[in-house]
């Protein structure tokens, strides 16, 4: 029998239900008649998306008074203003109304952008997301955040809109590529190496069974996840200290994304090797900051992901600075670095995020230089694969 978690998270805005499990979308279905009863729902999706799941949306809209369908492009191209603003022109031409209802029915891109469209049209319209990659899942559909890129940052115009509920389906991910899984589960990582060693154990466990794509082993992972990003986002629902330690390996994952054009390396994979700069960072703060197996251990694990290649020779330091320091987490006294750190106590293996903003530019441009200049070395030498 296919079982259910819901957890609440409890925002300045109220609360919003986040249901995970096999059959999310079967119950949704349900628990959302009343939500669409007699309005015109808006679905922001991709042709993917409704080529591959289609039939559980018709199900879920049937309450409605009417459908309209909102096709955007696949990844990070549908993050852009002028998508974002064609779609606001699709929701007046098709008489969207302030108790019209959106729905974000994709991976995280179309998550952000949806939220983001709905958070702006006529001063804010109710969504919900239905999230379909486990990156989206476990992380981008959580917590309210909502943002399109600029072509020099990533996320850079944004605000915070939380939706009226989130329904994360684990059956849907058994459609994923590997890669998109392997996206998901860097986040997973750097989550579960923060806040719950279990978790972290889990993925190393059955990580063959999760980059398959076995809702089985999936399920709980999703559930473990999105619990630990709530129990972040409720402590900081607006970003203010405690929530920026969910940026782990975003400071340069997001400047990867953006000198590479968002091309190449998928948003997790990008966070994966921002994750592994991390620890170089942690490391180089000297011997009692972080311990060695612990390091090793993440290293061990990222390797077995396989992540793809960064480009050899095709990425700047210098470039790569200047875009972090533009990044939407940097401060007007410079760039704070969410670096792990080995915990107070007696257990070997527990880690803490800690917020560092005393990192010299010069240190991080010399070691980056260092880290650029052998990517495999880094992540294959290093990590014993």
């Amino acid at each position: 029998m296919l079982s259910l978690t819901e957890i609440a998270l409890r925002h300045p805005g109220g609360t919003t239900p986040i249901v995970a499990g096999r059959g999310a979308l079967a119950a949704a279905a349900e628990r959302l008649a009343e939500w669409l009863r007699g309005r015109a729902v808006f679905v922001v999706t991709t042709p993917r998306v409704l080529r591959l799941h289609g039939d559980r949306i018709g199900r879920l809209a049937g309450a409605a008074a009417r459908r309209v369908d909102l096709e955007v492009p696949e990844g990070e191209g549908a993050k852009r203003l002028e998508v974002a603003g064609g779609l606001w022109e699709r929701l007046l031409a098709e008489g969207g109304k302030r108790d019209s209802r959106l729905v974000a029915f994709g991976g995280g891109s179309v998550g952000d952008l949806g939220g983001f469209v709905a958070g702006c049209f006529l001063r804010g319209i109710e969504y919900v997301q239905l999230p379909t990659t486990l990156l989206a899942q476990v992380d981008a559909a959580i917590g309210g955040k909502t943002a399109v890129d600029l072509p020099a940052a990533k996320n850079s115009v944004g605000l915070f809109h939380d939706p009226a509920a989130v329904f994360a389906d684990a059956d849907v991910l058994a459609t994923l590529p590997a890669e998109e899984l392997r996206s998901g589960l860097a986040e997973v990582v750097k989550v579960a190496l923060l806040l719950d060693p279990g978790l972290l154990a889990r993925v190393e466990r059955d990580l063959p069974e999760l980059l398959a794509g076995e809702p089985e082993a999936l399920e709980p992972v999703v559930a473990a996840a999105a619990a630990l990003k709530v129990r972040i986002v409720e402590s900081d629902p607006r970003e203010g200290d405690r929530r920026r330690l969910l940026n782990l390996g975003h400071t340069l994952g997001h400047a990867l994304e953006s000198a590479l054009g968002y091309r190449g390396l998928r948003h997790g994979e990008a966070v994966a090797y921002g994750i592994l700069f991390a620890l170089r960072l942690a490391e180089a703060r000297g011997p009692g900051w972080l311990r060695p197996a612990v390091a090793e251990r993440v290293r061990a694990l990222l390797a077995r992901m396989e992540l793809p290649p960064l480009p050899a020779g095709g990425l700047d330091p210098d470039d790569l600075v200047r875009r972090m320091q533009r990044d939407k987490k940097a401060r007007e006294g410079g760039l704070a670095w969410v670096l792990p750190a080995s915990a107070e106590g007696d257990d070997p293996e527990a880690v803490e995020g800690r917020v560092v903003a005393d990192v010299e530019p010069a240190l991080v441009r010399r070691e980056l230089a260092g880290f650029l200049g052998a990517p495999l070395g880094y992540t294959r030498s290093r990590l014993g694969a």
